[in-house]
């Protein structure tokens, strides 16, 4: 997948929770939410169907990727710009600072598990 950039993502926020939606109301929740001109959704519309991440017919709008696969693939991008792919001291620096509660912690525990298997 194609590097999702902050403002696509913003607007594919609003696709994802409206999906399947009108090129024009796209525009009107953009304007609304973004502050964004009606030639500025367009372009976007465009730039993501060019890339692949959504798909545009007869004025109709859908995302051909999930927020779960675009949140993994900036998370990937945090994690090797930021460390190497070094999941490790990724947590560290993340979590220097900070006190986990006890359900945080059984969540990662939880997560950790199921990445060894």
């Amino acid at each position: 997948m194609e590097k999702i950039f902050e403002s696509e993502y913003r607007f594919l926020q609003i696709l994802w929770e409206r999906e399947p939606v009108t090129s024009p109301e796209l525009v009107k929740l953009c304007g609304e939410r973004l502050g964004w001109k009606k030639s500025t959704t367009y372009t976007v519309i465009k730039k993501l169907t060019e890339k692949g991440i959504v798909k545009s017919e007869k004025t109709v709008v859908e995302a051909l990727v999930t927020k779960e696969e675009a949140d993994r693939q900036a998370g990937e991008e945090l994690l090797e710009r930021t460390c190497q792919g070094n999941i490790p001291a990724f947590f560290a620096a993340f979590l220097k600072d900070r006190k986990l509660t006890e359900d945080e912690v059984r969540k990662l525990r939880k997560l950790i598990d199921e990445a060894q298997e």
